[in-house]
């Protein structure tokens, strides 16, 4: 079963589009979704939320469409982003207040025990809490009403390295459950190196894959050799090249067939998430 069934959704805008995206985000799993900044990760999570209606295209989310059942979609997930939504005058314990009648099944023991635990004071104004703080009182909340689906925007930019490896803790505790999903959207790779199941990636508005995380790393490789090995034939084997004067080091999607191809003359390497970033949106020929 899908927490999230995207088809073919589009949004133009002036400066880029979102191009037919279809994705499906598995229950019981983390999802990455990885892509450099401006290329329409944020936008396609506002459309999920219905911030930002789509051009075409449907959305569902746990099994309901949106929007047409968006507030009973809305009981059941949680967000977390880098933006601060709540009233900048208000303490913290004043927007829980405020923010409890909105959930049928808040719990404000919880959302006590969460304040308690990420070292925020009720007593404390929005205004007056830190970029981190304020990713921890979003947290806070989301977990406090039995969410089912958390929608993570860029959680851990702000946060300090002590909290993220918290955070992402707490996330994996969080799993345990079966029922609960996470979509999580984040430029800090290194995070979803650890924790995520699947990985979907958008480059320029497109999804160019969504697989599971260990099948991304096995089917991809970095290749690192002389420059003599390349002819133009096999340049076009690589998602990106980078060329110097002493040699290559390439990224390539097809593994199996590349080591076939080079044999031991080449030097083959496990990519990092952010490296096949880096060589998909580079794309052709760099030198250095």
């Amino acid at each position: 079963m899908n927490a999230i069934e995207l088809r073919n959704l589009t949004k133009v805008f002036q400066e880029f589009t979102v191009d037919h995206v279809s994705l499906d985000v598995k229950q019981g799993y983390i999802t990455g979704l990885i892509g450099p900044n401006g290329v329409g990760k944020s936008t396609l999570i506002k459309m999920m939320l219905g911030m930002i209606h789509p051009d075409s295209g449907s959305i569902k989310i746990l099994g309901c469409d949106m929007p047409k059942q968006e507030i009973d979609i809305k009981q059941r997930i949680g967000i977390v982003s880098d933006d601060c939504f709540y009233y900048e005058h208000l303490t913290i314990r004043d927007t829980g207040k405020m923010i409890a009648p909105f959930y049928k099944k808040w719990n404000d023991k919880k959302f006590k025990s969460y304040l308690e635990q990420f070292e925020l004071s009720p007593k404390k104004k929005v205004k007056d809490l830190s970029k981190g703080m304020k990713v921890k009182l979003s947290l806070a909340v989301a977990l406090s009403h039995e969410a089912e689906l958390l929608i993570m925007d860029e959680p851990t930019s702000g946060l300090d390295p002590v909290f993220r490896r918290e955070l992402l803790d707490l996330l994996a505790d969080m799993m345990q459950d079966e029922r609960n999903s996470i979509i999580f959207s984040s430029h800090i790779t290194t995070d979803l190196d650890r924790i995520a199941d699947y990985i979907a990636f958008i480059n320029r508005g497109k999804l160019i894959f969504n697989e599971a995380k260990d099948e991304v790393l096995e089917r991809y490789a970095i290749v690192k050799g002389d420059s003599q090995l390349l002819d133009s034939d096999i340049r076009n084997k690589f998602v990106g090249i980078r060329e110097t004067a002493v040699g290559f080091e390439g990224l390539i999607d097809n593994k199996q067939e590349v080591e076939q191809l080079f044999g031991n003359y080449a030097v083959f390497e496990k990519p990092s998430l952010e490296e096949i970033i880096y060589f998909t949106t580079k794309g052709g020929r760099t030198y250095a």
